[in-house]
């Protein structure tokens, strides 16, 4: 037994081209009722429902009409009684209803010599668009909003004690001086400056050795490094700044809480299809069960960055990537980063 979609007549026995074309109006809608595509969505949404004419309308009044309108008396009485009651109203030759998006009021939906129960089911494929849209919406802004929180991370005593080693070698050491503020420079830029969604693992990479050269000039004999990187991972696109929050965080909390010299490895290969990043440190380490929480984001101010880095990994890659935690009090911390090396949509 075939079941039919309820919109459709039963002529039409096949629900994949049916399905399509609901698809195809959901993401017409995906930019609101005033978006570029929304005429678009009202002419799909007619043929769809099969109906003589299908009408659009957000808050501000601009009605977008596909198929043969109703008469304009009709359609202002009906808008206006819509707008001011957010309740469905009937008129001769004309249903509209209204569209209700997370219980507020979005726009009307004006459907020409429709049945009742065709009309509600339009509605609700509208409502459930544009529902999707503002999640989507909603969803990019909370990811803007952790990347501009880890450019406020910046430690303010970091850039006091760098500014000072800097002024201080001017007068005895001016081309040291040169070459650190170059670096500064760098450094400000592109942890501050607005980027693109992603960018690749040379980049990230460049702006860890910038990092790491400000900090040995400020940690002295303090801190020694190791950078390595295979070249098939240099042009692996990832999302912007992932990498040298890792990078601060085994200096800030695991080699400048101990008095004697540490050691820093940051590298970068190909595992197969994915690109596999670590940050080594032998600094204070901590008990596995606080990393845990700093990665789930129930952790202290200093695990922050790791958590965010996690969320937004996973967010474009999926559960089986973003970042792993090994570490024990008092031996150190090891954070690895696996992400694909090929992923669809994800370009520098």
């Amino acid at each position: 037994m075939t079941t039919r979609l309820p919109w459709r007549p039963a002529a039409s026995a096949d629900p994949v081209p049916v399905l399509a074309a609901a698809q195809r109006v959901s993401d017409d809608l995906m930019d609101g009722l005033a978006g570029p595509r929304a005429r678009h969505a009202a002419h799909g949404l007619r043929r769809l429902f099969d109906v003589p004419g299908l009408g659009l309308t957000d808050l501000s009044g601009s009605l977008i009409w596909s198929g043969r309108p109703a008469a304009d008396d009709v359609v202002i009485a009906a808008l206006d009684e819509v707008l001011h009651s957010e309740t469905p109203v009937s008129e001769p030759g004309l249903l509209a209803l209204p569209l209700h998006v997370h219980d507020e009021l979005a726009g009307v939906l004006l459907v020409a010599d429709g049945k009742n129960a065709l009309a509600r089911q339009a509605a609700e494929l509208v409502v459930h668009a544009l529902e999707r849209g503002r999640l989507e919406a909603s969803a990019e802004q909370a990811a803007e909003a952790e990347l501009r929180a880890l450019r406020a991370e910046i430690s303010p005593h970091f850039v006091y004690n760098a500014l000072t080693v800097i002024s201080s070698l001017v007068r005895s050491d001016p081309d040291r001086a040169r070459d650190l503020m170059l670096d500064f420079a760098e450094y400000t830029r592109y942890s501050l400056a607005r980027h693109g969604e992603y960018t690749m693992v040379a980049e990230e990479f460049r702006a860890i050795e910038t990092y790491l050269a400000l900090q040995r000039a400020v940690l002295g004999e303090r801190l020694r490094v190791q950078v390595r990187v295979a070249p098939e991972v240099l042009a692996v696109a990832v999302p912007y700044l992932v990498l040298e929050p890792l990078v601060e965080n085994a200096i800030r909390h695991g080699i400048e809480p101990r008095a004697e010299a540490g050691f820093i490895q940051v590298q970068g290969m190909a595992e197969g299809n994915d690109c596999v990043i670590s940050v080594e440190d032998d600094g204070v380490g901590m008990d596995p069960a606080r990393a845990a929480a700093i990665l789930a984001g129930r952790g202290d101010d200093g695990g922050v960055g790791l958590a965010n880095v996690d969320r937004r990994l996973r967010s474009v890659y999926g559960p089986w990537y973003g970042l792993t935690v090994e570490t024990e009090a008092g031996a150190g911390t090891r954070v690895v980063v696996r992400v694909p090396r090929f992923q669809p949509g994800v370009l520098p």
